[in-house]
């Protein structure tokens, strides 16, 4: 009976064994990691310009989502007016000046057509960075508010 139960008990061992052997892939797949993406939005209007605002009764709204795995920018801007003059250019500005929180223009829109929809490559990780943190603003510029006539500081949604 003993070598009886030594059997037993070796052949359960191996059938519990062979259970987890079993459901083990011979192939193990690679998981593709899927990108990282940052939805970004604004609001533009008059209120918001900088460093002076504007009385204009146009809006706008910014939407955008940055691939971190490809640093690319793709945004819609949408407005509507009227805007005290003509529309003379759009861009998003990077902030620069902390005090007057303005900046150089760093991504010009290609049309001026509501809606604006464009693409940008950031090219390196400060530029997302800096748009994930705040540091940017859509801006539109018409001929007696070249400064700019509405304005919408960029943030993370």
């Amino acid at each position: 009976m003993n070598t009886r139960n030594s059997l037993l008990s070796v052949a359960a061992v191996l059938a519990f064994g062979m259970t987890f052997f079993a459901c083990k892939e011979d192939n193990p797949t690679t998981t593709t990691p899927t990108p990282t993406t940052t939805r970004l939005t604004a609001t533009l209007n008059g209120a918001s310009e900088k460093p002076t605002a504007t009385t204009s009764t146009a809006t706008g709204t910014f939407a955008g989502v940055i691939d971190e795995s490809t640093r690319t920018l793709s945004y819609t801007v949408t407005y509507t007016g009227p805007f005290t003059s003509s529309l003379t250019a759009g861009h998003l500005h990077r902030v620069t000046n902390s005090t007057a929180l303005t900046g150089g223009v760093e991504i010009p829109f290609t049309s001026l057509t509501s809606p604006i929809i464009g693409t940008f490559q950031l090219l390196n990780q400060a530029r997302v960075d800096s748009m994930k943190n705040g540091f940017y603003y859509a801006n539109l510029h018409t001929t007696i508010y070249p400064a700019g006539e509405i304005r919408g500081d960029i943030k993370k949604q």
